[in-house]
């Protein structure tokens, strides 16, 4: 990945590959390619944005009228972030670890920044295992399928805990204990009995499929140790992006809010747009409706403890560049909101 960005210090995004050429005679990009998230509830802006064409009618509203969006099916974060320094993405909707992860590493070249949160909501540690009654009881033959080793929010998240229980020197005390999956599969590992996971540190709707079982039981949540709600996932774009496509880049940044709205005014709608999208994978339309009328589940631009994030991060040794406010991971545009 790093070669990428060695390759855009020296020659530049277009010569890189990227998306950043506009064209010899300074248009906007045509061909807008976004990202459809990992799946679930936490990415479900991105899956009405699709749906209801919300970016191409912005972009028209702003004399944009042939603006094409290519939805993309991406992997995990590394290889989101390999992508977008590649160019062969224009934008990477990740939790804000990853992002803050990236944002880190190309302060000096192509500057990743964020664009807008797209949701908030807990992740919670379902184990059916009758000892664990606290992260604290894991032992060597205990395994917590997260989403990334190290670098997910779940991850994260035990590394704080760890921290404030047992000291900065015990931050990584959990995480020989996990095992990378993702969530559909982390959920079918633990309500299968089988010896490869027996706890998964899942968020909704996965964790609400996990409660349904009644063996399984939820000894922590994110919120638990953040003190509150977080944004669980994000949208970021290179600097050079913005900078040649402002017209493309606000429509993007409008269609999320309207996304957002939508979501709000008429939940059903969403859930059927996911179910659509990604299939029922053990849900109905009526069991993300349930979901998504939880107050804990927020679908708001505005940025939350994403710097408890970052402060931690720094304070590990995981990134060298410690931001003063929140306001230095992101693109100006949302500065005015009340994020943190």
């Amino acid at each position: 990945m790093w070669a990428v960005v060695a390759c855009l210090l020296v020659a530049g995004p277009v010569a890189c590959g990227g998306s950043g050429d506009a064209g010899v005679d300074g248009a906007e990009v045509r061909v807008l390619r976004m990202p459809t998230g990992a799946g679930g509830v936490g990415f479900l802006p991105l899956r009405v944005m699709q749906a209801e064409g919300l970016i191409e009618a912005r972009a028209r509203e702003a004399g944009l009228t042939d603006l094409e969006v290519e939805w993309i099916e991406v992997g995990g974060p590394s290889v989101l972030n390999d992508a977008l320094l590649s160019g062969s993405i224009d934008f990477i909707a990740a939790g804000p670890p990853a992002f803050i992860t990236l944002w880190d590493r190309t302060r000096t070249s192509v500057q990743v920044m964020g664009v807008a949160a797209v949701s908030a909501l807990p992740m919670y540690l379902n184990t059916h295992a009758e000892h664990l009654q606290s992260v604290d009881d894991l032992t060597e033959g205990d395994k917590v399928a997260v989403t990334a080793i190290k670098v997910s929010i779940p991850s994260l998240v035990m590394q704080m805990y760890a921290r404030d229980r047992y000291g900065a020197a015990e931050a990584e005390r959990f995480d020989r204990y996990t095992v990378a999956m993702t969530h559909p599969d982390g959920v079918t590992a633990l309500l299968s009995g089988s010896n490869a996971v027996n706890a998964h540190f899942t968020s909704p709707p996965f964790h609400q499929r996990e409660r349904r079982d009644p063996r399984v039981r939820t000894i922590m949540s994110s919120d638990d140790v953040m003190g509150g709600t977080t944004t669980f996932v994000m949208l970021s774009t290179v600097a050079a992006f913005r900078e040649r496509n402002p017209t493309v880049y606000n429509a993007v940044l409008a269609a999320l809010g309207d996304a957002q709205a939508r979501i709000a005014a008429d939940r059903t709608a969403a859930a059927q747009a996911l179910v659509a999208a990604e299939g029922e994978g053990g849900f109905t339309a009526e069991d993300l409706v349930a979901v998504l009328e939880d107050p804990a589940v927020v679908f708001t631009t505005t940025p939350q403890n994403v710097m408890k994030y970052a402060t931690f991060m720094h304070d590990i040794g995981s990134i060298t560049n410690l931001p003063t406010t929140w306001q230095d991971l992101f693109f100006p545009e949302i500065h005015a909101a009340d994020g943190n």
